[in-house]
């Protein structure tokens, strides 16, 4: 098979080497978007599938059948797009956090010792030995009135009644900082440790302050990660489902509640595909964002290089 593959021309070779993976995101990604994108497109109707289908057969003529009643009624109904702009305020102030918890840690991770840093790398990855399920109930059992928190905070007396932490707001970003702060480090922290501290040897021998070559020096040769952390935290957070569901109210608005109420308890699925969709299409602009960023720091690396 090797010398196969040293017979064939590089250009043939580099296209063999990319086809499994475009071969998987096209089974397990771009067919199933697709189903969804034809369910959208559907009426709804009581019946095995739930939903009606877009092309039949009727006095040997082929229809074609397609339903706009559920995207008009997500842009015209308040309760969906205020659902969306909430679900992105959260994403929103979930990647902040994760991004000011986030950034000293994974500095700190990476000025540290070879020894003491593969202990911290294991700590940071240690939570995902456990199911998420599991780590979502331990914090409810934190947050509750009668919970972990409250019971160490009355005994200590700095508290005379519990905290209203469960079922909140608060309790859902906590979670979600939680749960998504790892996918944050890890990238940073790649970054960071390829950092040469050659160039703020430089800057401090030329007067600047530390907070100086900081922001001058650190912070903008960190900018890749910092976004690629970003993006894994934004992403996923936008149509979280469990953390919102087990930690949050009624009142707590997130598309992935949205869709499985549409889905399973209301059994609409032309406007939960409907509701998938425009959610992956929101989606696209942070990665369109994060495609161009690593395209022009490409570009930048090669112009270097060549310089």
């Amino acid at each position: 098979m090797r010398l196969l593959l040293r017979r064939l021309p590089p250009e043939t070779t580099r296209k063999l080497s990319i086809f499994p993976p475009f071969a998987w995101l096209t089974l397990f990604l771009l067919a199933p978007f697709l189903l969804v994108l034809k369910i959208s497109f559907a009426d709804l109707q009581f019946g095995i599938p739930p939903y009606t289908p877009l092309a039949f057969l009727e006095e040997q003529t082929l229809r074609l059948a397609v339903h706009l009643n559920t995207y008009a009624l997500l842009f015209t109904d308040n309760l969906y797009l205020a659902t969306y702009l909430n679900s992105l305020k959260v994403a929103a102030i979930t990647t902040i956090c994760c991004g000011m918890i986030g950034y000293p840690m994974a500095y700190y991770i990476a000025r540290s010792r070879p020894q003491t840093r593969n202990m911290l790398l294991l700590a940071v990855i240690l939570p995902f030995w456990t199911s998420l399920l599991l780590r979502v109930y331990a914090w409810v059992g934190i947050l509750r009135n009668d919970g972990l928190l409250n019971t160490l905070l009355l005994g200590l007396g700095i508290i005379d009644t519990p905290l209203e932490l469960y079922r909140t707001n608060i309790a859902v970003y906590i979670g979600l900082v939680y749960a998504y702060l790892p996918f944050f480090i890890l990238p940073l922290y790649a970054t960071l440790v390829k950092f040469d501290h050659r160039l703020l040897e430089a800057a401090y021998d030329l007067g600047a302050r530390p907070w100086k070559a900081f922001l001058t020096i650190t912070l903008p040769l960190s900018m890749p990660g910092v976004i690629a952390g970003s993006m894994l935290v934004f992403i996923p957070t936008v149509g979280e489902y469990v953390i919102p569901e087990m930690l949050g109210g009624a009142d707590t608005l997130m598309m992935g509640r949205v869709m499985w109420n549409e889905f399973f308890n209301n059994a609409d699925w032309p406007m939960a595909a409907a509701v998938t969709v425009i959610m992956v299409l929101l989606l696209l602009i942070p990665l369109v964002l994060f495609q161009y960023n690593q395209a022009r720091q490409f570009e930048m690396r090669g112009k270097n290089g060549r310089a």
